[in-house]
């Protein structure tokens, strides 16, 4: 993370920023972690439902280690995207990769309703066409232990992106929440046809297939605004004014622009000091303010731009908030 480099040693903002770079390490040890466990768990699962299905040639279990394939090719390219998204800065990419985890997001969005789409279908083909499911004992097993490996790696996945807030760890989760419905779908399907309810399995993916464009929806809906520079969330910016306003020297705050790529908040703004400031003062009170900012944002890259309070310029709210007069306000 690239930051404003400091003039002065100020010794507690020195350790802050050795325990922020701590905390990034060991985010990436663990997003690295979380993606091999996701890829291990794709493969075994596709070994035991390959297994099930020929052992008891069910419609349910092929259609449940489809989804399976799917989930490993998104779990692959997510491995690779988390891959590149940790790497440093370098001359071509001085923002850093961070924007990798969202593009893989959007990619596995689109994947995910591709697979709600084959649900959709197969569960049409089951209604008008039901078929009594065979090797009862055989298919619950293999459903029962790929629902708890499933849930291991959820409960995992939702521990790493409550730590990370990862974007591709997210939706890569959602493939396998979806996972553990359609794999509870197969389990009732087996239980109930053995009552000689053939009807309920389609029913059961129909409604899966409905969650699953929903929850992929909101997926490809975050990582689209990920890519788009879309400002952070209210909240945070007033946590940014609020850290900025800390700071008796700053006699205002305009210009703010916020935005996120991977793990990093990407601060920019402009502070208002006296008219008369020496520089190295100047910069001093910059240096102060954005250590303020870290220090409520640890994975915060932050730019700071001094201004004269007494000097009137454009502001950027003001180019804003016309422009979206200009256009009516359907901007969002």
């Amino acid at each position: 993370m690239l930051v404003v480099n400091l003039v002065l040693f100020h010794p507690e903002r020195d350790k802050s920023m050795q325990d922020a770079v701590m905390t990034q390490q060991e985010q990436a040890q663990w997003l690295r972690f979380a993606t091999y466990a996701s890829v291990s768990v794709a493969l075994i699962l596709i070994s035991l439902k390959l297994w099930g299905y020929w052992q008891t040639q069910s419609m349910a279990i092929l259609a449940s280690l489809i989804d399976s394939l799917l989930d490993a090719s998104a779990s692959v390219a997510n491995l690779l995207a988390v891959r590149f998204a940790l790497a440093p800065a370098d001359a071509s990419h001085r923002f850093g990769h961070g924007k990798e985890e969202a593009i893989a997001g959007l990619g596995q969005g689109v994947l995910i309703i591709g697979s709600a789409v084959f649900l959709v279908f197969e569960s049409v083909g089951r209604l008008l066409e039901p078929r009594p499911l065979q090797a009862f004992e055989t298919g619950l097993g293999v459903m029962l232990f790929t629902l708890v490996l499933t849930g291991l790696l959820v409960l995992f996945q939702s521990w790493v992106i409550a730590r990370t807030q990862s974007a591709a760890i997210r939706a890569d989760s959602l493939h396998y929440r979806t996972d553990l419905l359609t794999n509870l779908a197969v389990v009732g399907a087996l239980l109930l046809s053995q009552l000689g309810w053939l009807g309920v399995d389609p029913v059961f993916a129909l409604s899966v297939a409905a969650y699953t464009v929903y929850a992929a929806w909101q997926i490809i809906g975050d990582s689209a605004d990920e890519l788009l520079d879309r400002e952070l969330p209210e909240e945070q910016r007033q946590q940014v004014l609020a850290a900025v306003s800390q700071h008796v020297e700053v006699r205002g705050v305009h210009d703010m622009r916020t935005r996120r790529s991977g793990r990093v908040d990407f601060v920019e703004l402009h502070i208002e000091l006296d008219d008369h400031l020496p520089l190295t003062e100047a910069h001093t009170i910059s240096d102060e303010v954005e250590a303020l900012i870290t220090a409520a944002m640890p994975n915060a890259d932050v730019i700071i731009h001094q201004d004269p309070v007494g000097v009137v310029e454009d502001q950027l709210d003001d180019k804003i908030a016309e422009a979206e007069r200009a256009d009516g306000g359907t901007q969002q």
